[in-house]
């Protein structure tokens, strides 16, 4: 493997077409203001390094990047890669990850509207992230000890399981389908409308109007923290272990509820049982 260090590059596709490289402590900065740097390159791996320019791995097969910082000029920096691993890295630039497959990210500080759309298959482990829009219709998802804030986020992705996890986001999961989500906070507004095949196990769930229009819902063992009209039109099977502020018109299902402080049933198509298990 060739290994380059300590150079700055600023020129466009500086490093294009690489195959089998190890570039440690360089800069991708300048007044060339060169974008893709790294495209349509094979087996490439950066350490310590700083990206402040745009779009630099575009159509990479086998990418490591470690400790490395992408900047908010940063813009657009992963598309169309595969068989990535991002660890110990700051990734600040809009519109990153989209379109990759096999990805791990770990450790890393993530702020990035725009994150991660179409993705299939990554993983992601104890990270921080920030975002809009974040992993929409993304595929084959596994999160472990991630902590998120943001809007809109994980709409329309399919085949997911979320772990000990943190989200403070607004209209997680619409549209979701085969979503499992454990020990884990959800905080926010109109949580997984939508949805298909959610089953949520030990969790916190936090905020208006969550749970409408769902099918195949199933809660297991959760709180629900200040959660009003929940569950319209949805078919659910639920244990809640706290009380909900109140639930309206469940269209099929049971609910096992220790309170509730209002059940709304104005609508005959509305089928579902709620029942007070204190």
């Amino acid at each position: 493997m060739k290994v380059i260090e300590d150079q700055t590059f600023d020129m466009e596709r500086a490093l294009y077409g690489s195959d089998g490289i190890l570039v440690k402590n360089c800069s991708f900065d300048g007044p060339a203001d060169g974008e893709s740097a790294f495209k349509e390159g094979r087996d490439i791996e950066t350490e310590h390094c700083f990206f402040n320019l745009r779009y630099p791995f575009w159509h990479d097969h086998g990418l490591r990047i470690t400790e490395s910082e992408m900047t908010s000029n940063c813009r657009a920096a992963l598309w169309y890669s595969d068989h990535i691993e991002i660890a110990d890295s700051k990734l600040h630039g809009i519109k990153a990850l989209r379109e990759c497959s096999d990805v791990l990210i770990k450790n890393c500080d993530i702020i990035s509207p725009e994150f991660g759309w179409s993705v299939c298959g990554i993983r992601m482990e104890d990270t921080t992230a920030e975002s809009e829009y974040f992993m929409m219709r993304s595929e084959d998802l596994t999160f472990t000890g991630v902590t998120f804030k943001g809007k809109y986020s994980f709409q329309y992705i399919k085949n997911a399981v979320f772990e000990n996890c943190v989200f403070d986001t607004k209209d997680a999961f619409w549209h979701g389908e085969n979503v499992t989500v454990k020990n884990s906070v959800v905080k926010g507004e109109y949580l997984a409308w939508y949805s298909d095949g959610l089953t949520l196990i030990d969790c916190k769930i936090i905020g208006t109007q969550p749970l409408c229009y769902c099918k195949n819902l199933k809660l297991v063992n959760c709180e629900m923290i200040d959660t009003d009209l929940a569950f319209e039109k949805s078919d659910v099977e639920a244990v809640i272990t706290t009380k909900v502020d109140s639930i309206k018109n469940p269209r099929s299902g049971q609910i096992l509820v220790p309170e509730v402080g209002e059940i709304i049933m104005d609508d005959e198509e509305a089928e579902g049982e709620v029942s007070i298990c204190g």
